[in-house]
């Protein structure tokens, strides 16, 4: 019976906290982000800076033709922005897009 007892409390001794995993876990995920930020170069720009003395926004395309659009129905359209200026892009207000009919 003496020995019964002593196999549970070994087993139990035996079984790893749950921190430790988290602990392995955690560190693993730091070395991974350290090497990511370690070999990108976020101060290098990525688009080829045209306007100098300021940010400026550059879009991919200017005009877009849906064709005849049925009213109600719902069209997509995505753009992409660049800014190609040397400078921080910031925004003041909340950008505003207008739709113009007919163009």
């Amino acid at each position: 019976m003496s020995q019964t007892k002593y196999k549970k409390y070994n087993r139990k001794s035996k079984k790893k906290s749950p921190w430790s995993l988290a602990v392995l876990v955690s560190g693993g995920l730091l070395l991974i982000l350290a090497f990511v930020f370690a070999y990108t170069e976020p101060w290098k720009p990525k688009a080829k800076v045209e306007v100098a003395g300021g940010p400026s926004l550059k879009v991919d395309q200017e005009k877009v033709d849906l064709g005849i659009v049925k009213l109600g129905r719902t069209v997509e359209v995505s753009f992409q922005l660049t800014n190609v200026g040397d400078q921080t892009l910031r925004f003041k207000e909340a950008p505003v897009i207008e739709v113009k009919e007919g163009c």
